[in-house]
């Protein structure tokens, strides 16, 4: 029997609805929109897109976001002061900056900005205190791409408390804080890397399954126990014909379009486990409409907050 299908699009919608009354009420009680600033560093092409993609769901959703583009070759401090500026503007209650950042930056360049975001207004949840108030269950602000798992695990009615979960990618992007939100929720849960010994032994125990590697495919049936949820993270562009034709099917209508386009947006998961999970997220479709539906979730609340300290300030 095929894995039921985890539909991230209608659970992206779901949200947005939710959030669309309160949008509505914070632009009456505020005299204007949920504020975000996004800093985009170089011209490399999947952030232009991701970035794209916000934007336009931010204006789909009623919150103002406006671009600020810096060239390849902008210094840190460029970069730096950039962050200052929108942490400092009071129409702006929330700061993203796109990673990854061009490697001329540096390896810790990163790092850097996380720590000079306000964590009022840390929209992607990677600060140091917030990533503290994560670890100790009491953020406000959660990363994206994790919130939105969770949110997809509940949303499809798939109980997390008591299961044994196994988190493939050890990033402080998504590995690291989902395996707290999914302790927080009362899973065991077990995370894997590229060092880990019997991986696929590893992962075959889960019955949550939550591959995040940047791998083409990886995950094939022998890493997944029967009747798991697996949870594809993986966004990875394909132009070989060859791979192209193992991970979607030469007679799919998915490979028709690479062969149309030249390449294809694929996650870590092979398509062969569909044969053996009971649930699975499909790429594209699956968790990345619900990373930026959390992006939008976060910058109202991060408005809201803003706005409640600015009326307890002025009493």
């Amino acid at each position: 029997m095929a894995a039921r299908l985890l539909d991230g699009t209608a659970a992206a919608l779901a949200i947005r609805a939710e959030l669309a009354p309160r949008i509505a009420d914070f632009t009456r009680r505020a005299g204007r929109q949920p504020g975000l600033g996004i800093v985009l560093v170089g011209d490399k092409a999947d952030s232009q897109i991701y970035v794209t993609n916000k934007l336009k769901s931010a204006a789909d959703e009623g919150i103002g976001a406006t671009l600020s583009h810096l060239p390849a070759d902008a210094s840190l401090d460029q970069v730096l002061t950039l962050v200052r500026m929108l942490n400092a503007d009071p129409a702006t209650d929330g700061v993203l900056v796109q990673s990854p950042m061009p490697e001329a930056l540096g390896s810790t360049a990163m790092q850097s900005i996380f720590d000079a975001i306000d964590p009022a207004k840390d929209v992607d949840g990677f600060t140091p205190v917030n990533v503290g108030r994560l670890v100790q269950n009491r953020a406000d602000l959660v990363p994206c791409t994790p919130a939105g798992i969770i949110e997809l695990l509940k949303r499809s009615a798939i109980d997390i408390a008591g299961k044994h979960a196994v988190v493939i990618g050890r990033s402080d992007i998504v590995g690291k804080p989902l395996a707290t939100l999914l302790l927080h929720r009362h899973a065991t849960v077990t995370v894997c890397h590229s060092r880990t010994v019997d991986l696929q032994e590893v992962a075959a125990t889960a019955d949550i399954l939550i591959a995040a590697i940047g791998r083409p495919g990886m995950v094939r049936k022998s890493f997944v126990k029967p009747g798991a949820t697996v949870i594809d993270v993986g966004i990875n562009r394909v132009t070989d014909p060859a791979v192209a034709r193992e991970l979607l099917g030469d007679r799919s209508a998915r490979y028709e379009g690479f062969v149309k386009r030249g390449s294809a947006v694929v996650g870590d998961v092979h398509r062969e486990v569909a044969d053996i999970a009971g649930a699975l997220s499909p790429v594209p479709g699956g968790v990345g409409p619900l990373t930026i539906a959390m992006l939008m979730a976060n910058t109202l609340r991060a408005a809201e907050m803003r706005l409640i300290d600015t009326i307890v300030d002025r009493r």
